[in-house]
């Protein structure tokens, strides 16, 4: 099949409704924001392509919008907070028992079994539960980490940046100094090295460590 321009130009044009269409099946605002401007991008150089105004026009004013709900996440100033709770928690269980099915696509073999050695937090962001922090306590100054676990509206980082950047003074605080997890998932891999957690085979088993 010979390749032209017209052909070009309809594959850039189904690439973007693809795009869009994607888009819609996506939990995180942050995520279907940037999928939604890759969007309009796309339809911007379709519609100048085949000259058609309403297309190119219509879609910068969307790309225009999206930036700017883009710019207001990445700049609001939000009050996160860890709030310890009891390992009997009603509300807690409830959240994980909501969010089960989210919770095995990232920790495939994830139960909860309460313990007294467990350290659990719930962290809130703007007063609203955004997710939920479980470490098992191995001695006074390590954890193991099984479970780190954010809500789909809510899986832009800024969470992980809280918890392991600069308010590590938590875990500080209270004697630790390393957090250690296994990971059973590629996505959840990328997320732990972007939190600055890095392999370590130390203790005879594939781990990721973050050093405090």
């Amino acid at each position: 099949m010979e390749i032209t321009s017209e052909l070009i130009i309809e594959i850039i044009g189904y690439l973007g409704s693809i795009v869009f269409a994607l888009s819609m099946w996506m939990t995180s605002i942050f995520k279907m924001r940037w999928a939604v401007l890759i969007g309009n991008l796309i339809f911007i150089g379709y519609g100048f392509f085949i000259d058609s105004p309403p297309i190119y026009l219509l879609n910068t004013l969307n790309a225009t919008v999206n930036i700017y709900f883009l710019y207001k996440i990445y700049t609001k100033k939000e009050y996160f907070k860890l709030l310890e709770v009891r390992n009997d928690n009603l509300y807690l269980i409830n959240f994980l028992d909501y969010y089960r099915k989210e919770i095995n696509k990232f920790f495939p073999f994830f139960t909860y079994k309460p313990e007294k050695n467990t350290l659990t937090l719930l962290v809130l962001r703007n007063m609203f539960v955004a997710g939920v922090f479980l470490a098992r306590k191995i001695d006074d100054e390590t954890l193991m980490m099984s479970l780190d676990f954010a809500i789909p509206e809510y899986r832009d980082f800024k969470m992980g940046r809280y918890i392991y950047g600069k308010h590590c003074e938590f875990f500080k605080k209270l004697g630790y100094k390393k957090i250690y997890t296994i990971s059973l998932n590629h996505y959840h891999e990328k997320y732990l090295v972007k939190m600055g957690f890095f392999e370590d085979h130390s203790r005879g088993e594939r781990l990721f460590l973050k050093k405090l």
